[in-house]
Formats: structure tokens, sequence, C-alpha cells
């Protein structure tokens, strides 16, 4: 970090992360500008960052601020590599990174790396948590909500620096080298940011680029085509799987999860039938992270079977009238919502429906045709899920245009003993700022018609 004294950077976007990477560069003594096309009013933190005399630009990108004189660009994640600063910095040499480069820069603990398109934020948790039972210290944040590089700063060599991390982080490294990386999977997602499958692709698997053998890397043994080429992975390989046997790492075997160490021995963490971790795969990742960063079985068969899961993420909600209610909204694409409708054996009310990228959702059909008695959508794409669920052989199809309207026509429509599951299997932006925001308004309406009841 003490090679960015005096040198010229400049940091794109002004949320959380701008703000924790300006003043990280501004401890170490560089000539810090930090931009945002929002304007002043609207840039919370600028007010502290002059207050260090770091300078602030807002309202738009200046003509001059991307120059040969700049040493490094630090973006937000989701601003694109097409918007004119960094096109800019990239023609003129310039690297362009994210703040999970400068964390890895400054951070003296061993780093826990944990992505996927499905599964991270879950995992990322356990993981936390398992540490956390087992008596070993850890740091948990990244994509997760608490900005990396300001957790690193605070992180010792004989902690656990845990992080949720996203193709667009990803995608902005060039040294970054966790200890232990783990690839939950890779679904078509984001291809309006990356495009192609093979750049999301390629993205994901920069999470193992730096790595060395005396890393580890851990796979999706189900998932092979989601694996990088043989000779990019140095680090020493792991697996999880539900469906096989692997060679080392965590699998089930006979109803119970199992530990394979490097020779082949065999130690029993805990029963399926203990388990209270809605995604299973995300249960064994998270299980054999823990083995492999020192935690006993114990501990982690203790989180695994205690787990009460994550706000958004197959939340219950709720218990009314006999039917259980599930709160899925950060499902943001097909692949999420169809883990979450497999997870579940009863019979059940699917709300689903949000921005149309493209997907034409045939994917689900066989899903829809397990356990689904009703398809209730809102949204862009709401005609088009609709139009699967018919092809699925599914009689009640109900379109609204309100998250209070699908809850109270879920709950008209449920009987005893069924789920009502919010899994869009979207993005929110076509009605929402976030999947936080529609997964909150879902809730709230289940608390108000749980109150009206009593």
């Amino acid at each position: 970090m003490n090679n960015y004294q005096n040198q010229h950077v400049v940091v794109l976007g002004m949320a959380k992360s701008g703000v924790a990477v300006a003043k990280l560069l501004h401890r170490f003594g560089a000539h810090v500008v930090v931009n945002d096309q929002k304007p002043r009013e609207e840039a919370a933190g600028a007010d502290e960052l002059e207050a260090l005399g770091i300078e602030v630009i807002c309202g738009g990108h200046p003509d001059d601020l991307i120059h040969p004189g700049v040493a490094l660009v630090v973006k937000n994640p989701g601003i694109r590599y097409e918007a004119a600063p960094v096109a800019k910095a990239i023609e003129l040499g310039i690297p362009v990174v994210t703040e999970v480069e400068l964390a890895y820069q400054v951070s003296q603990a061993p780093i826990i790396g944990i992505t996927g398109s499905n599964g991270k934020t879950t995992t990322t948790t356990l993981v936390g948590l398992i540490l956390q039972e087992a008596g070993i210290d850890a740091l948990t944040g990244g994509n997760i909500g608490t900005v990396l590089c300001g957790l690193a700063q605070e992180a010792r060599p004989d902690q656990w620096l845990v992080a949720e991390l996203s193709s667009f982080q990803l995608m902005g490294t060039l040294s970054f080298k966790p200890k232990i990386g783990v690839l939950m999977n890779i679904y078509p997602a984001h291809l309006d940011y990356h495009h192609t499958m093979d750049e999301y692709k390629a993205a994901k698997w920069k999470l193992f680029a730096n790595q060395t053998s005396d890393d580890i890397a851990i796979l999706p043994y189900d998932q092979p085509d989601a694996w990088p080429a043989d000779e990019a992975l140095r680090a020493s390989v792991y697996y999880f799987s539900k469906q096989q046997p692997v060679p080392r790492g965590v699998c089930v075997d006979n109803g119970v999860i199992v530990y394979v160490d490097a020779a082949g021995e065999r130690e029993e963490i805990l029963p399926l039938d203990r388990l209270s971790v809605a995604h299973l795969d995300n249960a064994l990742a998270a299980a054999l992270v823990g083995k492999l960063a020192g935690a006993g079985s114990e501990a982690i068969a203790k989180v695994l079977s205690s787990f009460a899961g994550v706000e958004h993420r197959m939340e219950f909600v709720g218990t009314v009238a006999g039917v259980k209610y599930y709160n899925d909204s950060k499902a943001t694409n097909s692949e999420a919502a169809s883990r979450a409708l497999q997870a579940l054996s009863e019979p059940t009310i699917w709300i689903c429906g949000g921005l149309d990228r493209g997907v034409t959702f045939h994917d689900l059909i066989p899903v829809m045709q397990k356990n689904v008695k009703a398809v209730i959508a809102f949204g862009e794409t709401a005609p088009i899920l609709l139009a699967r669920a018919k092809e699925a052989g599914i009689n009640r199809l109900i379109h609204v245009d309100t998250v209070e309207k699908a809850v109270i026509a879920a709950s008209e429509a449920a009987v005893p003993g069924d789920v009502v599951l919010l899994s869009p299997a979207c993005a929110s932006w076509d009605m929402f700022p976030s999947f936080e925001v529609r997964g909150s308004m879902f809730k709230d309406v289940v608390h108000r018609l749980k109150t009206s009841l009593a």
C-alpha cells in the first residue's frame, strides 16, 4: 500500500465502498479524487471526505478527470467498463480495480473468498458462524454488506477474513488471492453487464487466478462445466456434492453429511434429518470451508442444525392459518428460483416475476410440475412466467400488479399445509429499488395478514 504515496488515484462512485477506499488510499498518502455522477446533495460522505482533504467532484464526469498522470482508478463494482472514465483509463493503460483488490493488498489476515451465481451470501454467513462457534476469530464482509477494505484494515494475521465476492468485484482484481477460494456454482446471470457467459465465467474464475499450491480451491462437483480449466488451477482442489461421492471434500452418504480428507479418511458431520439449512449445497460448502479452516465437526454440526436463515434468502416469515410463507426475494434468476422450489416438498403457491432480461424460463417447467399448485406473477415477466406455468399443466394462474395483491391472492388459494413462496426468478428493478425492498413489502403484507386473522 505504501506504493500509493504521492500517487494520483481516482475513485469512481460515492457509495459505501467508494468512501471507504478513498479514506484508505488517503491514509497511505495518495492524492485522491472521488467522482460521482449524482448531484452533491445526494452524495452521502462528500462532507466527510472533504474534511480529510480529499477532493470530491459531483454531478458528472469532467473530461479531464482521467489523464496520463493518474496511477490507478478504483471503480464502484456496478459501474460498467463502457462508462466514459473507465474506458478512457483502459485506453491509457491505467489499472482499473475494485475495492476488493485494495482489501487484499492491505489485509494481514488470510482470506476466504466465496463466489457463485447463487448461495454465496448464505454460505458466507454459515462460514462465519461456524468459525465463531469453533472459537476461531474471523471477520465477515464483502458483497454481504460490509465494505471489505474497511474490515481488511482491522484484520490480524491470526484471524480469517471471510468475504462474499460478486463477479463485478472479482472482475476488477489484479493480485487478489484468497487462501481458500469457493465457487458455489455458475448459471446465466448479469449478462447485461458481462455480455457473454464466457466473460461472466472468466470474472468468477479470477478468484483462483493467483492461487498457488499452498492455497485451496473448492469447486461444485456436480457442475463440472463451472470449473476453470485444469491449467488455471494451481491450488489444492476440494469438492462438495449432494449427488455423488467426492475424492476429497464434503458429500452426502446414506443420509449423512460426510467429510473426506486428502488421504481419503472419512468423518461423519451431521445426518440430513437434523439439517436446518434450506439449500443443501450451501451447507455442504460451508462445512467443507469450516473443516479446512480448522473447525471441528461438532461446531459445524451445531451451526448447520440451528441456522435460522438469511433475510430474503428462503427466509421463513411465519405461518398464517396453517400456511407457511417464505421470502426468497434474492432469487433474481431462474436457477435461484428453481433451487427454492425444489427445496420444498409441500404443495406450493409460487409468487414470481420482475425485470424482463429476455429469459424464457423453459427450464422451470419440470420444476413447477413437481409440487406447484398455483402461480401468481407480477412485473414485466408475468405473461412469460404464466405461459410457462400453463405449459407445466398448472391451472390456477393469477396476474397481479402489486406484492400486496399477490399475497392476498396466495392466501385465498392456499389451504392448511400449503406453502406460499416469493421467489421471483427475476431482478426487481422494473417495480422496486432493490430485492430487499421487494422482500420487505412481502413480509409486511404477510405480517398484516396474520394480524388481521388473529
